[in-house]
């Protein structure tokens, strides 16, 4: 491994190891205390993001660390079968950091001292077709690396949740949001987790040739086809409730994620960096959207990743370069360069008020996706770049 890839490997196995020594299961935090915090806002203090941890379990087995990443896909396991409420398979947006123990596997939180409760977050507790996605692709990550069968066991769990509570009319919609025990289904289909499930789809057909995987890649693959806008060049972020392609906002990662992610996807599609590279770079890398009103550390770190895959590794080795600037003294990288990142995108399902920002704190997944991009992994496919 180069210098970056080796660094960042590192860090990612210290933040597991400081979440909780040894060798159980083991869920860890996005987020840590910005330079200028004492501690993370009560909704954070406690969180492990799903995404975030199934990032770093493909990045600690790029990273040649498949026993740390298979304590956070061992985490997964239990999650699958250990939902505090639920028995349909179903993975939460967001765990509760730390050692994962008998019992229903537990969920963030905090006391809410103001009102005299315990306080939840509704986007944490629900499921996010995406990120269930994701925890599919780490495991079936550890089901190549060690052979072990309860991880396309859950894998396959995991698609069949999604087909079976998600698919829509020519795709699949975002999944559910709210509180114990009546959440809310999700009515707007999102490109982005359209392309995570069809690359769990072709893969879980790839492993195990069932119809159903061939069924179900080629309806995601649908949507995100149908999602690509050619006279710009880009792919729109997804619908609406009512099912009508929305335009907006331009963001990152739908530009990257669809040729990367499908193994047949046309030349054409490979447009969307150009117009990535035009509409939202920014220097040293390229904003959440088209704001430009800030650096995407995570972002950029995808975008560095897809130049290996459009065959453009000088761009790459760049990109990351750059991106290592921006470690704070944890080794994570920093979420953002700037103090505060908008995204054009609000945290409630039906919201009209943009209202997720990322800040400059250290973050798991930005780290885990420079450590893919200096390594030259595809999560998607867990294949190396040529």
């Amino acid at each position: 491994m180069d210098g970056p890839a080796t660094s960042l490997c590192a860090s990612l196995a210290a933040a597991v190891d400081a979440t909780a020594p040894g060798s159980g299961p083991v869920f860890v935090a996005s987020y840590r205390p910005s330079d200028d915090e004492t501690a993370l806002p009560p909704a954070l203090a406690t969180t492990a993001f799903t995404y975030d941890n199934a990032l770093t379990a493909i990045a600690l087995t790029a990273c040649g660390d498949v026993a740390r990443a298979r304590r956070i896909g061992d985490a997964f396991l239990a999650a699958v079968v250990r939902d505090r409420t639920f028995t349909d398979g179903r993975m939460r947006n967001a765990y509760r950091a730390g050692p994962v123990g008998p019992g229903p596997v537990l969920l963030p939180g905090w006391w809410d001292g103001a009102h005299g409760r315990w306080a939840e977050d509704a986007y944490q507790d629900g499921s996010a077709t995406g990120n269930v996605a994701w925890a599919a692709l780490a495991l079936l990550t550890l089901h190549e690396a060690s052979g072990r069968p309860d991880d396309l066991t859950a894998a396959r769990r995991l698609m069949a949740w999604i087909a079976e509570r998600t698919q829509g009319e020519g795709g699949y919609r975002g999944g559910t949001f709210g509180f114990d025990p009546k959440q809310s289904a999700i009515a707007w289909m999102s490109t982005e987790h359209n392309i995570d499930v069809a690359a769990v789809a072709a893969w879980l057909h790839r492993l195990t040739g069932a119809a159903a995987g061939k069924a179900a890649f080629d309806r995601a693959r649908a949507f995100v086809a149908r999602a690509f806008e050619p006279r710009e060049g880009r792919f729109l972020i997804g619908t609406t409730p009512a099912g009508a392609l929305s335009p907006g906002p331009v963001v990152l990662d739908v530009q990257l994620w669809p040729w990367m992610a499908i193994g047949d996807a046309p030349a054409d599609w490979r447009r969307a960096l150009v117009f990535a590279e035009d509409r939202i770079a920014v220097d040293g890398g390229f904003d959440f959207d088209g704001d430009r009103d800030g650096l995407w550390v995570e972002g950029s770190a995808q975008a560095a990743l897809a130049y290996r895959v459009a065959g453009q590794p000088a761009r790459a080795r760049e990109l990351v370069a750059g991106l290592m600037a921006e470690r704070s003294a944890s080794g994570l990288l920093y979420a953002t360069r700037n103090a505060r990142l908008t995204t054009g995108l609000a945290v409630e399902p039906e919201g009209t008020v943009p209202d997720f920002f990322y800040f400059r704190r250290p973050h798991l997944g930005a780290t885990a996706w420079a450590a893919l991009a200096a390594l030259g992994w595809n999560p998607f496919t867990g294949r190396r770049v040529e």
